[in-house]
C-alpha cells in the first residue's frame, strides 16, 4: 500500500488508516485482529483509535477498542511496525473529558496502559474544549512529547480558527504544535473542509486523515432508494443525513465512475478523497477481510480527470 508522510513528522504512514471506532463495538476480539492482521499484510501500518471507544455500546465503559488493539499488537510482537494514534477529551464518565492538564496527565497514562506500550505515536485532541485555555492544554501535550510518553500531537474536529489559534500559541510558548487534524469529510460533505481547513492545512503543512469517509457506509452502494435499509447501527443516521436527492445523485455519480474503471464504489469514494491535494488520506474501517481488501483497491486506484469531475460536479 502507498505510504505518505503525515505533515511535517517522521511518520511514514499507510494511505489507508485503519479506523478503530469498530474494535470491541462491531467486531469482538478474535474478529478484530483478523481485520488487524489483512490490514498489516496488505501494507497497512497506521490505525487510530479513541479512549471513548466504544463507551455508546450497552455494557462498555470506554477503552475497549485500545484494550483490542493493545492486546493484539502483544500477541503479535509488532508493536514497532504499527503507528498507533488516538485520541482523548471526548467524555468518559465521572467528569473525565476535556484538555485540562490535570486530566491530559491521567488520560495519557490510561491510554498507555490499555495499548499495552510506553509510546503514542499520535496523540490528538478529540474534540476542542473551550473551557481550558489553549495554552495550557498545548503546554500540556508539549509535556507529554518532551516525556517520551507522546511523539507527535494532532487535532480532530477543531475549526480552522481554532486550530490556527492553537498552533500560534504552541508557537509562542515554544511548544510542540498539532501536526495533523482529522475532519470530517466525504463527496457528501465538503464545504467546512475545503473553506477554510484546506487551505491552512496546506499553507502550513498539517497532515489531513479524514474521518467519515464513506459517510457511515452510505457511498458503499449497500443503501437503496425504496429498499429495506441494512441491519447497521448507523443505519437510522444515514438515512435521516443522505437519503435525499443529493445523496442519490452523488451516489450515481460515484457508481458510474465505478463501473467504467471496474472498481467498487468504496474504492472510487476513497480514491477520490486520495487524490485531493494536500491529503494525507482516509480513515476507514471494516469488520472483515474482505471487506478491508476492498476499502485498500481504492487507495490504488487512479482516478482519471473525467472521473474527479464527475465526482466534483456532484457533490458540488
Amino acid at each position: 500500500m502507498r505510504k505518505r508522510q503525515l505533515g511535517r513528522t517522521d511518520l511514514n504512514v499507510s494511505v489507508l488508516c485503519f479506523g478503530g471506532n469498530v474494535l470491541g463495538w462491531t467486531t469482538d476480539a478474535n474478529q478484530s485482529a483478523a481485520v488487524l492482521d489483512t490490514f498489516m499484510e496488505q501494507g497497512g501500518n497506521f490505525v487510530d483509535s479513541a479512549d471513548v471507544y466504544s463507551r455508546w455500546v450497552p455494557g462498555n465503559e470506554g477503552g475497549e477498542s485500545e484494550v483490542i488493539l493493545g492486546q493484539w499488537m502483544k500477541d503479535r510482537g509488532n508493536r514497532a511496525d504499527v503507528i498507533v494514534a488516538t485520541k482523548l477529551g471526548s467524555p468518559m464518565g465521572e467528569g473525565k473529558q476535556g484538555l485540562s492538564r490535570a486530566y491530559m496527565m491521567q488520560a495519557v497514562e490510561d491510554s498507555l496502559r490499555r495499548l499495552q506500550t510506553d509510546y503514542i505515536d499520535l496523540y490528538q485532541a478529540h474534540r476542542d474544549d473551550a473551557n481550558t485555555p489553549l495554552e495550557e492544554t498545548m503546554a500540556a501535550f508539549d509535556e507529554l512529547v518532551t516525556a517520551g510518553k507522546v511523539r507527535w500531537i494532532g487535532a480532530s474536529n477543531y475549526t480552522a480558527a481554532r486550530l490556527a489559534e492553537a498552533n500560534a500559541a504552541a508557537a509562542g510558548g515554544g511548544w510542540a504544535r498539532f501536526e495533523s487534524i482529522q475532519p470530517p469529510y466525504h463527496l457528501l460533505n465538503r464545504a467546512d473542509y475545503e473553506a477554510e481547513l484546506e487551505p491552512l492545512c496546506q499553507k502550513e503543512q498539517i497532515g489531513v486523515i479524514t474521518y467519515s469517509s464513506l459517510a457511515s457506509g452510505f457511498l458503499t452502494g449497500k443503501y437503496r432508494p425504496n429498499a429495506d435499509l441494512p441491519n447497521s447501527g448507523r443505519a437510522s443516521g444515514v438515512q435521516q443525513r443522505f437519503m435525499n436527492a443529493k445523496g442519490w445523485a452523488v451516489l450515481e455519480a460515484v457508481e458510474s465512475v465505478a463501473t467504467r474503471l471496474g472498481a467498487t464504489p468504496a474504492q472510487v469514494a476513497l480514491a477520490w478523497i486520495v487524490a485531493r491535494p494536500g491529503m494525507t488520506g482516509p480513515i476507514a474501517s471494516a469488520t472483515t477481510p474482505l471487506q478491508l481488501v476492498d476499502l485498500i483497491g481504492g487507495i490504488d486506484l487512479k482516478l482519471d480527470d473525467d472521473a474527479i469531475a464527475t465526482l466534483d460536479k456532484a457533490s458540488a
